[in-house]
């Protein structure tokens, strides 16, 4: 084959497979511009593994490739977050039509919605712990598969998922809410909080409430830890952060796979704002809402 038609076809393959790769990287680090890199390492990586023999699996090449970057990025990744300010989220991205996500995240992303609370969780895994986690229980290949695309034995990668699935499902629900009761919730909630109705908002929130907001040192946020309790997170939300009255207009939008309320001024997201629902009752047991204007980039 000419070497036109070689870098064509590995262009294609790429391209077929970016969406895929998207997805498990941006579920493993939680943020776009280091899952663009690791989506770089991975496409040099497949370029120049070209000009040799043929390679007879491209998917699990390329998905190995790419978890692998990404579990070496982590550490950089963790270093630069202790002098993070305050609470870190990880970015929230468009996942319905709209101002668009990178190229292949939406489809991706939509596809296994991998909710911003579940990722909350899964930064308390170890990269080993996430990787097979994601592999296995978000994308759905087998612990055979994940174990070759790791290069570990199945024997250690079942020991590895089992660990990792109880830690997750300790802290959160196997079943998940609703969309439609969802977004119910989050509408009524937006409403309180704009209205300052503060008895309507205390009613929809689960007594172990606790509000998460990531301003990183660039926007109004709640404080350096997390806030807990319906009554202080009731009188935060409707008492300063996102009052209608200080100009801002609430839009609805999916973002990473759920229902959100997106604050805009004068055109531009300010904010993000996404709840956790108990799966019997609906009452709003985790908010979660982001400022930080360097993450809001992928809503506008």
């Amino acid at each position: 084959m000419e070497p036109d038609a070689d870098a064509g076809a590995a262009t294609a393959v790429f391209t077929e497979h970016r969406e895929l790769l998207f997805g498990i990287v941006y579920s493993m680090l939680g943020t776009v511009a280091d899952t663009e890199d690791v989506l770089q390492e991975t496409w040099l990586s497949w370029e120049a593994r070209t000009h040799g023999a043929p390679i007879a699996h491209p998917r699990a090449y390329l998905v190995r490739v790419a978890i692998n970057a990404a579990i070496a990025r982590q550490g950089a990744i963790r270093r630069r977050r202790e002098t993070y300010v305050g609470p870190w989220l990880p970015e929230p991205l468009a996942t319905a039509p709209g101002p668009a996500a990178p190229d292949g995240a939406e489809r991706a992303l939509r596809a296994e919605s991998v909710s911003l609370a579940l990722m909350v969780v899964l930064e308390s895994l170890t990269p080993a712990e996430r990787a097979v986690f994601v592999l296995a229980d978000v994308f759905g290949y087998t612990l055979a598969e994940t174990a070759e695309m790791l290069g570990r034995t199945p024997a250690a990668v079942r020991q590895t998922a089992r660990r990792a699935r109880a830690h997750v499902r300790a802290r959160r629900p196997k079943y998940r809410v609703d969309p439609a009761v969802h977004r119910q919730v989050t509408e009524r909630f937006m409403a309180a909080v704009t209205g300052g109705d503060l008895e309507a908002l205390i009613g929809l929130m689960a007594p172990e409430v606790a509000l998460t907001c990531d301003g990183g040192g660039l926007a109004p946020a709640a404080g350096p830890r997390p806030m807990h309790g319906p009554d202080r997170i009731a009188a935060f939300l409707a008492g300063r952060a996102f009052r209608r009255s200080a100009g801002l207009a609430i839009g609805f939008r999916p973002v990473n796979g759920s229902p959100s309320a997106l604050m805009e001024r004068d055109g531009r997201v300010v904010g993000v704002l996404m709840l956790d629902l108990r799966p019997e009752d609906g009452a709003v047991t985790g908010v979660y809402a982001v400022t930080n204007p360097e993450k809001l980039t992928q809503l506008r």
